[in-house]
């Protein structure tokens, strides 16, 4: 009970700020830079070498891939039945492809499932960066009508990403140097991440416009909630994958839009509107569809 009252502290605690004017409007970015460098390679240290490495494991690397390749199929089909623009074809492929397995991902995984399958949840999470940082950027590229990428431009930003950088090192350092030393700072470091996230998610909350977006944004919403879970837990139940694992790599699924696509949303002119509704709306409601499959994935006996 305690993670859900904090989780609604932060979060309304964000709105308020936002609301009162009270922090600049921009203040959300000094928080990021926190999560970003520092607090989430404190969660990889912290969690990622104590990992038990498995075949069942690789159901958390691939679960985002195929979230993102279904999206992709998807929405092309549905945008060429609306005849909808480049732009905003380009722009429901991002925010229904990338899910928010970490902002939103971590703190609720946490609160359902306890502090200790986060390892499980980064696996998802850095996956979900490499495709951000690929085929996220290539198709905003795509779809802004500018055909010019650089492939080691995605490359270094990819590379040099901290979390990305952490995630590495944490895998690898354990088994040449004794960090355990230090694993009371990660643990400080690391405890931040769900707090700060939620405030900032708080500040970012826009729902202006909704009901002229309404039609593309109930079906984005409709894939990015209850579609996509349920591709990865069909694929768990053909697979025979139970417990723990399965359980963690569908509920990343079922997270909302990733935060970050609204920065590609606007460097893009990727219909920017309709991308922030998607975002700000899937994240309120996450909180209620999250709960639903919580409920699916404890009580069923399917995992």
């Amino acid at each position: 009970m305690t993670n859900f009252i904090l989780i609604a502290i932060c979060i309304l605690a964000g709105i308020l700020f936002r609301r009162s004017q009270f922090l600049p409007s921009d203040a959300h970015k000094g928080i990021n830079a926190w999560i970003l460098y520092i607090a989430m390679p404190a969660v990889s240290f912290k969690y990622l070498p104590h990992i038990k490495w498995s075949k069942e494991l690789l159901l958390p690397a691939l679960s985002p891939i195929v979230v993102w390749v279904c999206a992709w199929l998807t929405i092309t089909f549905y945008c060429k039945k609306q005849h909808l623009d480049r732009a905003t074809n380009g722009a429901m492929k991002i925010v229904t492809g990338l899910a928010n397995t970490s902002f939103v991902g971590f703190p609720l995984i946490m609160a359902y499932f306890g502090e200790e399958e986060i390892s499980i949840a980064i696996i998802c999470d850095q996956v979900t960066f490499l495709l951000l940082s690929t085929v996220g950027i290539y198709t905003s590229i795509q779809a802004s009508g500018n055909s010019s990428i650089s492939i080691s431009s995605i490359a270094k930003k990819l590379f040099l990403f901290p979390p990305f950088m952490a995630f590495i090192a944490a895998m690898v350092l354990p088994h040449f140097v004794d960090i355990s030393p230090f694993n009371p700072l990660f643990d400080k470091l690391a405890g931040t991440v769900g707090p700060l996230a939620l405030f900032s998610i708080g500040l970012q909350l826009q729902f202006s416009g909704w009901k002229e977006q309404w039609k593309h944004l109930s079906f984005a919403l409709f894939y990015k909630l209850l579609l996509a879970p349920v591709l990865i837990s069909v694929i768990a139940i053909a697979f025979q994958i139970k417990g723990t694992i399965a359980q963690i790599s569908i509920f990343e699924a079922a997270m909302p839009t990733m935060l970050t696509v609204t920065v590609l949303a606007d460097t893009y002119n990727l219909n920017p509107k309709l991308s922030n509704l998607i975002v700000g709306i899937s994240i309120v409601m996450s909180f209620v569809t999250t709960f639903l499959w919580w409920v699916f994935l404890t009580y069923s006996e399917l995992f």
